[in-house]
């Protein structure tokens, strides 16, 4: 490559190409070929064991000879060669003929006496963030820096640190509106957003809020993402705050249906785990009821991220191998049926339990659960403005009233909370409070 070069894609379907040699280069360059549609023709005497078990596999003509001249004119004209047969005398005919022939020629030994080159290539596959997408890196004569350049922007694609939803629609499928227009069927992914930290999202939810056309978003996710989205995306926000509901669950799940019969890529975009209370459960059975495609994605649960924020393991050798998670938004009575059949010293997390503490303590300490029991309420977990009051559950409302503790936090009980007198917050960034 003497001159700048000019990056072209090409479509080869059923279009002639030629690969000249039968060994492990021109196997990878067939390979290519194939999947890109043309009508591939091999020239070798022989050919290796991977070009071999590709001919056996796909339909590719092979002259089992030396290449001869006239071989990239007859029967029709090539539209493309590649030459790899380590002979240079061989790969320097084939050139020639190819620029006499005006076809397009790639030598896998000489890149300067090539008439063109092939960039180290990623395909975004099927249901990531990058599908329909072609990252190609040329570097002139540096070919690994190029495949290491490649990887690294495909990996940013997948991420979702660089754009990637679609800003036309994708063609072929699909219903077709009145006005004739074609309409790929939408699809919904239900993504667990983390405790509330923006960089504790998954890298795979991270990447679908990137591709996203529509997010229905909930109050506790982490909507400080939201502002890196485009213009164009229409954000719903559903959140709900304590005694204040006013987008139903009902219409949530119309919502994620609506927007996904339109054609449109879908993120509901929730706290925590969409499936630890979380009702994602229930949108991923309304979404199926009505035939729309959904996945889940796992989020960093609250129930556990929130105690360890605080230095407070769930589980501790020596004091308890077991926890158990439960609502307390509708009483004592559902966490009282969490825990009857949880191991005595089992540590009690408890979501949406600050309206009711006081008569989830009381109920607790009638099951029989010692006064002194530690209990830590932690607010707004991962957040800069994260707190931690550690009290006993004989004094948990008492305590938690005085010190003015608000939703959203999680309550703790349980003798592991005592760990966090020797390690403190272990929230990185989040300044030690409480």
């Amino acid at each position: 490559m003497t001159a700048p070069a000019y990056p072209l894609t090409l479509d080869l379907t059923g279009r002639r190409v030629v690969v000249v040699g039968g060994g492990p280069v021109a196997a990878r360059r067939a390979r290519g070929l194939v999947e890109a549609g043309g009508a591939v023709e091999v020239i070798a005497p022989f050919v290796c064991e991977d070009l071999r078990d590709l001919l056996e596999r796909v339909e590719i003509t092979w002259h089992e000879r030396e290449f001869v001249t006239g071989d990239l004119v007859l029967p029709e004209p090539a539209w493309l060669v590649h030459t790899a047969t380590g002979d240079r005398s061989v790969d320097t005919q084939v050139s020639r003929e190819a620029e006499a022939a005006r076809v397009w020629c790639v030598r896998a030994d000489d890149a300067s006496t090539s008439s063109a080159w092939t960039p180290a290539v990623a395909r975004g596959t099927h249901g990531t963030a990058s599908e329909g997408l072609t990252v190609a890196v040329t570097a002139g004569a540096d070919p690994r820096r190029a495949v290491a350049v490649r990887d690294a922007v495909l990996a940013a694609l997948d991420s979702g640190s660089l754009p990637v939803r679609r800003v036309r629609p994708a063609t072929g499928g699909g219903d077709v509106l009145p006005g004739g227009d074609a309409v790929q069927a939408g699809r919904v992914a239900l993504v667990g957003g983390g405790p509330g930290a923006e960089d504790l999202i998954t890298v795979r939810g991270r990447a679908l809020l990137a591709a996203a056309d529509v997010v229905v978003t909930d109050r506790l996710g982490p909507r400080g993402l939201l502002a890196a989205l485009g213009q164009d995306v229409e954000v719903v926000d559903v959140g709900k705050t304590p005694g204040n509901h006013p987008v139903t669950q009902g219409r949530i799940n119309e919502l994620l249906v609506h927007h996904a019969s339109l054609g449109k890529r879908v993120v509901r975009l929730k706290g925590g785990d969409p499936f630890v209370l979380g009702r994602g459960g229930e949108e991923a059975l309304h979404c199926i009821e009505h035939g729309i495609p959904v996945e889940v994605v796992p989020g960093v649960t609250s129930a556990v991220s929130v105690p360890a924020a605080a230095g407070i393991p769930v589980t501790h050798r020596g004091i308890t191998a077991s926890f158990v998670v439960a609502s307390a938004h509708d009483g004592a009575d559902q966490v009282l049926r969490a825990a009857s059949d949880a191991a005595p010293d089992a540590t009690l997390v408890l979501l949406m339990g600050v309206t009711r503490l006081a008569s989830t303590a009381r109920a607790l300490l009638d099951a029989g659960r010692r006064p002194d029991t530690p209990v830590a309420l932690i607010e707004r977990g991962w957040l800069p403005d994260q707190r931690t009051t550690v009290t006993t559950l004989e004094h948990a409302a008492a305590d938690a009233e005085r010190a003015g503790v608000k939703a959203p936090a999680v309550v703790v009980v349980g003798d592991v909370v005592s760990v966090r007198q020797q390690v403190g917050d272990l929230a990185g960034g989040v300044p030690s409070r409480g």
